[in-house]
């Protein structure tokens, strides 16, 4: 019974600790992502693409250049040298920094981004591989006890909570050029893991024991993504392109084990609690996409995408104290780039791309009444490095989600990104003499 009145005063107020308690670090594994917003659902939801698409707002379902990996748009890889072997290699650094409601706090972290290989199939075919992140999860955070009755009591106890984990996705897809079409489809493979734990520490009393509870999510499943383009010249030079995607809904399988557990000052475990089931409550909706360009040839390109994720329906593992609901989710994403020329032998900054973009992310998430939405821009500049179209892609996003008010913590961020695109011919070309 003794655990039942923590329980009441602090345990359930999971969402709140961010309202009114002052954030404080716990000794956990290193993060991925680092936000609040990361306690629902399948996590944070990523924001896709490489360098080349992220420098631009994300757009990418209407753009093609055979210098990058596009894997937005699945119909889009073919558009590249038949003869060549491209790779793109990335990373990410993210910077975290939570504000409003009393509430001050900062986190970075770094990670590989994504892996992608590309091959020529048959003439105007190709086939790509890669992995790439979907989701994060990535929050710590502790509120100490203030009621004086609990204190006198229970000595100093403090609340906490903290998660980690991610969910990432392995992809192998093809595409055909066919006219002014390309076709595309790709399979996906879900998985990761997600630790989500929930713990009440006694630091200065030996008669209560620490209670630590949790649920421990290991996901699996396949899925597809399939996307066509279309292109037309209006000029000689200058080309439009409209491209669409749709992705299939998916019930990810696993299991899920909630587990509660007693340690006293010595160190001793007991278990109270060991349940494992099958069924881990999560799922990836359908997504549909459509998005244009318009592209000088190898000078400028400008574009926009819209994409909407079916996820109001989806039942997630409910969060006790918390008012949380799965709506659909919408993205409006603007882009452009600018090469003042590719192939100036003079001047270095000449053949450098500068890429800027703008988003308007509405998530699937909707705590206390407000969907937390995201508002940011994007800058990028893409090196080319030696012969062929082999180059360094940096690319910053700037933006804010959430708000200070309505319950709720504003968010202010910053990523930078950082992409190496590998492009050689020589594995596929024959040579005539050694």
């Amino acid at each position: 019974m003794q655990s039942f009145k923590v329980k009441g005063k602090g345990l359930y107020l999971i969402f709140t600790l961010f309202i009114c308690g002052k954030m404080v670090a716990q000794t956990t594994d290193a993060l991925s992502t680092y936000t609040p917003y990361s306690l629902f659902g399948v996590g944070d939801v990523s924001r896709p693409g490489t360098a080349f698409n992220k420098s631009m707002g994300g757009i990418g379902i209407g753009v093609k250049d055979m210098r990058f990996i596009n894997y937005l748009n699945p119909a889009s890889i073919v558009e590249r040298d038949s003869l060549s072997f491209m790779a793109d290699f990335g990373m990410e650094q993210n910077n975290h920094y939570l504000s409003g409601n009393g509430v001050k706090s900062a986190y970075n972290s770094f990670n590989m981004h994504h892996l992608l290989i590309t091959l020529p199939i048959y003439k105007r075919s190709t086939f790509i591989i890669g992995a790439v992140p979907f989701s994060s999860v990535g929050y710590k955070f502790a509120k100490k006890e203030i009621d004086p009755e609990i204190i006198n009591e229970m000595g100093d106890v403090e609340y906490q909570k903290y998660g980690t984990g991610s969910i990432s996705q392995l992809l192998a897809g093809a595409s055909v050029k066919i006219k002014n079409f390309a076709i595309g489809a790709e399979g996906i493979y879900y998985f990761g893991t997600i630790d989500r734990y929930s713990n009440v520490v006694f630091f200065s009393s030996s008669t209560y024991r620490q209670i630590l509870t949790g649920y421990d999510y290991v996901v699996g499943a396949f899925s597809g993504k399939f996307g066509l383009q279309y292109t037309q010249k209006i000029k000689p030079e200058i080309e439009a392109t409209l491209g669409i995607t749709y992705s299939l809904k998916t019930k990810l399988s696993g299991d899920v084990t909630r587990y509660a557990k007693a340690t006293d000052i010595a160190g001793n475990l007991d278990t109270i609690l060991l349940d494992k089931k099958k069924d881990p409550a999560m799922s990836v909706p359908s997504e549909l996409g459509i998005g244009f360009s318009v592209k000088k040839s190898e000078k400028w390109m400008f574009g926009a995408d819209y994409v909407i994720q079916k996820w109001s329906g989806i039942n997630f593992t409910e969060t006790p104290g918390i008012d949380f609901k799965a709506v659909n989710s919408s993205a409006l994403r603007i882009g452009a780039e600018y090469t003042p020329n590719l192939y100036d032998i003079r001047y270095y900054y000449k053949r450098i791309t500068y890429r800027a973009g703008l988003y308007y992310d509405q998530s699937y998430m909707k705590v206390f009444g407000s969907q937390v939405n995201s508002l940011g821009f994007t800058l990028g500049m893409n090196f080319p490095i030696s012969r062929w179209f082999n180059s360094l892609g940096l690319t910053l996003d700037v933006g804010q989600r959430g708000t200070s008010s309505d319950k709720l913590v504003k968010e202010n961020y910053f990523m930078v990104g950082i992409s190496f695109a590998l492009h050689d011919i020589s594995w596929f070309r024959k040579v005539k003499y050694d």
